[in-house]
């Protein structure tokens, strides 16, 4: 089968409704409208969200928390995944794209302390949890803080 040779299955689309073509239709004149009103005329209907002047939901429940705006947002990193490393080798964060395990560098990158380690590397990064500082350091490496 080729791209040229597929069709659609039978009956799966249907023809959208033809409205305000004849009175034969059952559609003409008001077009399923109606008569009168705001929505009969063009442009009518109200905005999103209105309750015809009843407080509108989006109004009536409270607001919660904030977001700091200040915060630092950090790509995390696990020690298991330094094992993908040379032995001996500078992790930094050029290094870690490279090796596609940050997709993006925000404000920089944290090495958490979930997994082993089995290489020894110099790894530099903005921020790093106890238990990764101590798994890096039992293998012979070195932790530093940018």
């Amino acid at each position: 089968m080729r791209l040229h040779e597929l069709k659609i299955a039978e009956g799966s689309t249907k023809a959208p409704k033809r409205v305000g073509r004849g009175q034969g239709t059952g559609q003409g004149k008001t077009a399923g409208r109606g008569m009168n009103g705001q929505n009969s005329r063009s442009g009518g209907g109200v905005r999103l969200g209105f309750e015809g002047g009843q407080m509108p939901l989006y109004r009536r429940l409270p607001k919660r928390g904030f977001t700091n705006h200040f915060a630092k947002e950090y790509a995390e990193i696990n020690v298991k995944d330094l094992n993908r490393f040379e032995d001996g080798a500078v992790v930094d964060c050029a290094a870690l794209f490279e090796a596609g395990l940050v997709k993006q560098v925000k404000d920089g990158v944290k090495v958490l302390g979930n997994g082993e380690l089995t290489k020894k590397l110099t790894v530099k990064a903005e921020k790093f949890s106890k238990s990764a500082v101590a798994k890096i350091e039992a293998a012979g490496g070195k932790a530093e803080v940018l």
